[in-house]
């Protein structure tokens, strides 16, 4: 279900006084202002919300890495062709994450770490199941090496990307340049 776009990203020059301190962080740490970010900036509650959110989900146990594995495994069960362009991109060129394998997890086949493979098979699960998880997965993710808190920590994630994938679906952001060759 495609939408149309309701809200325009803003810049440091046409947001309201109340985003500009989230923009300039969030081009402090990108080197620059992505359009969902931009659109964001529409509710200084909404852009300093997720920002809140997003350093705390940066607090957990998990590696960078995960963190992404864990962003770009939630944007594919939402199916947000933005945030999936976004964080494959962060992975591939910033992580450098072998390509092959982030191409795996977007085609939904195995990766050849185990430990990735229980990871991205239980988020999935928890946001294919509106947060419900079978015994079967939890008992893998934990036998896998992950802890009782990476369980809850996951759900930083989840919450963190279902914002930005819900306003993808109801108001489309133009996809960044820099996140092209993802899309």
């Amino acid at each position: 279900m495609q939408s149309t776009t309701l809200f325009q990203p803003l810049t440091l020059e046409t947001a309201p006084e109340k985003s500009l301190d989230s923009l300039k962080a969030v081009k402090g740490g990108l080197g620059f202002i992505p359009n969902l970010f931009a659109t964001f900036a529409n509710s200084p509650s909404v852009i300093t919300g997720y920002l809140a959110l997003d350093a705390a989900y940066n607090q957990s146990d998990f590696t960078p890495v995960d963190r992404q594995v864990i962003l770009l495994a939630v944007s594919l069960e939402n199916a947000c062709g933005y945030c999936t362009a976004a964080h494959s991109t962060i992975l591939k060129s910033m992580m450098k994450v072998d390509p092959a394998i982030v191409n795996a997890v977007r085609a939904g086949e195995p990766v050849p770490n185990e430990k990735h493979q229980a990871l991205i098979t239980t988020v999935r699960e928890i946001v294919r199941e509106r947060g419900y998880l079978s015994i079967e997965t939890r008992d893998a993710f934990l036998a896998a090496g992950y802890t009782p808190a990476n369980l809850m920590e996951i759900l930083l994630g989840v919450a963190l990307k279902t914002i930005s994938n819900y306003l993808d679906h109801i108001s489309p952001a133009p996809l960044d340049e820099a996140f092209q060759p993802e899309a």
